[in-house]
């Protein structure tokens, strides 16, 4: 009786694990903008799951997913798209459309419709005589020196409630305090912390995506003080690492970059 109850718990703890690992795969697919010049990564989060990657320049993406996750993808000046997962698109790559975000232009409305006599639209349009003498007298007020002090806007004791927080600590203020004084000071890199930061990145970071342009090594060294020079990387970054926040400076200083510079990409 024992022993068949243990190969029940077992059983049981096997087919969670099992369900647990059938249940989650990876899923793929692509980003659509309509803007063949716009590189720059999306940014693609599993929220049920808090998971997150970057696509690929040209809007290809792989994350792990289930069926009802909820994905949602982001991009600066786009509206962001939230989707619901179904069977079909677990086992299938699947298209995904941002809509590029709209200037609003405030409207102009006119009031007065010019007639086409000179001496008629000119008196709707200037400023009448009493109304330019007052705007002279007032910017000649303005200009000149005060002649009484101004009050003290403040007020009194007498007529303030008694204040709960004197003589207490502002645990807000002291956790800001500390959460300052944990992170590194952001200062200008030498030539040997450049250089230390670029070989950091090249033995580190994922360079493949600069790879499927066309581009060699002596061209990647030359892209990669591109990026250094307009992003800062080594300034803001060699004393605070992260690969994924590099990872992305990157992308976006390559959608730059793509654009002054002719490539000759092999994109899968």
């Amino acid at each position: 009786m024992e022993i068949r109850c243990i190969k029940r718990v077992l059983f049981l703890v096997l087919f969670c694990i099992a369900s647990e690992f059938w249940g989650q795969q990876k899923i793929s697919g692509n980003v659509i903008t309509g803007d063949d010049l716009d590189l720059a990564p999306v940014l693609v989060v599993n929220i049920s799951e808090n998971r997150s990657v970057l696509s690929d320049m040209s809007g290809k993406f792989e994350i792990e997913a289930k069926e009802n996750d909820e994905i949602r993808f982001v991009k600066e000046g786009y509206y962001r798209v939230d989707k619901k997962l179904t069977r079909e698109e677990i086992n299938a790559p699947f298209n995904i459309m941002l809509k590029k975000m709209e200037i609003q232009i405030p409207e102009v409305t006119i009031k007065y419709r010019p007639t086409g006599d000179l001496a008629k639209d000119n008196q709707h349009y200037n400023e009448s005589r009493k109304l330019q003498a007052l705007k002279s007298d007032m910017e000649d007020y303005m200009r000149s020196p005060l002649n009484q002090p101004l009050p003290d806007n403040t007020v009194s004791k007498t007529f303030t409630g008694h204040d709960f927080n004197a003589g207490q600590v502002n645990l807000f203020g002291v956790f800001n305090a500390v959460k300052k004084l944990a992170q590194p000071k952001v200062t200008k890199a030498n030539y040997n912390e450049t250089q230390d930061f670029l070989k950091r990145v090249r033995n580190e970071v994922n360079l493949n995506f600069l790879k499927k342009y066309g581009m060699d090594e002596e061209q990647i060294d030359a892209f990669l003080l591109y990026a250094d020079k307009t992003r800062s990387l080594a300034k803001r970054y060699r004393k605070d690492f992260s690969i994924t926040v590099v990872e992305y400076e990157l992308k976006v200083a390559f959608g730059e970059y793509s654009k002054t510079h002719k490539l000759e990409g092999t994109q899968e």
